[in-house]
């Protein structure tokens, strides 16, 4: 082995808690759109996620997932979002819009 290869193998954080857990995943129509919602929650709350699927074959699951040490709070901003539903989503971006400076 090489000196740079022991250095990248050096910074790899083995734990477990990097692994991915599924917060999410279903099967269907809408499941793909669903799906990228959650994504977005998840991310605008500062939870890396990762979107898994395919929508070549829809007839596979799409899902999502964080890191295992995220798993708990991940759920919770899910349930926090699905109860505000979408009114909460259109308050949101119209704030955020009137936020924006005009060019």
């Amino acid at each position: 082995m090489d000196k740079q290869q022991l250095e990248t193998e050096a910074a790899v954080d083995p734990s477990h808690e990097l692994d991915l857990e599924a917060v999410y995943s279903s099967i269907g129509a809408e499941a793909e759109m669903e799906a990228m919602a959650i994504q977005s929650v998840l991310e605008a709350n500062g939870i890396p996620a990762i979107l898994e699927g395919s929508s070549t074959l829809p007839n596979l699951p799409f899902s999502v997932k964080v890191p295992l040490d995220l798993v708990e709070t991940a759920l919770q901003r899910i349930k926090e979002a699905q109860a505000a539903g979408p009114s909460a989503a259109e308050e949101a971006e119209l704030a955020g819009e009137s936020q924006q400076p005009a060019n």
